[in-house]
């Protein structure tokens, strides 16, 4: 075990902690949480393109995007406020199915015949339920929390048997903050409802 700590870049360390730092910020609903994403996010590009997992190395630079774009919409959206926290309707339900497919189809496909990935199925299907759960996310959805989840338990082994221990770590430590943050976010809804009527 000392070893594998030993063998962990500073880029994972730091990649790590303000990917926490994001994350609970996130789960807060702190809008600042993008800042410390960005962060984590440029430092994780680093580790992902060297372990070869090129699904999580475009994942985050989607995620890196749309943390820039998040953090635009949470704080200055339509109507020049800050979004609240909201449900999803029929026609996002249908989007994020649409971002699942697509996504899945289209990184199997690149992975499979444009690069030597060993787990070009486990590497499309967290990068393409974590593409509509951080789509969802921007929009300030409650449901982003369990589309991240489905990422998050595929991802787990995915990190081990890359040897990104501290990376399938960070991994579990965002599950439980996930379902944290869906009991918070569900919590703030229904205040949101009650303030209405």
């Amino acid at each position: 075990m000392q070893d594998i700590l030993l063998q962990t870049t500073w880029a994972e360390w730091l990649g790590v902690l303000f990917s926490m730092i994001q994350v609970v910020l996130a789960s807060r609903n702190n809008s600042n949480n993008y800042l410390f994403g960005i962060a984590g996010i440029s430092l994780t590009l680093y580790v992902m393109i060297a372990a070869k997992l090129y699904g999580e190395f475009t994942l985050n630079l989607y995620y890196l995007v749309m943390s820039i774009y998040g953090w635009l919409y949470w704080k200055y959206g339509k109507q020049k406020e800050e979004t609240k926290i909201s449900t999803t309707n029929g026609k996002e339900k249908l989007i994020t199915v649409g971002i699942v497919s697509f996504t899945f189809g289209l990184f199997w496909f690149f992975l499979t015949h444009y690069t030597d990935s060993d787990v070009p199925i486990w590497d499309s299907l967290v990068s393409a339920f974590a593409w509509a759960g951080m789509w969802l996310m921007a929009k300030r959805k409650v449901e982003n929390w369990v589309l991240l989840n489905i990422s998050n338990l595929i991802s787990v082994p995915l990190m081990i048997h890359k040897d990104l221990y501290l990376y399938a770590g960070l991994t579990v430590f965002l599950f439980i903050v996930a379902v944290l943050g869906y009991i918070k976010w569900s919590k703030i809804l229904k205040e949101q409802a009650y303030v209405k009527c």
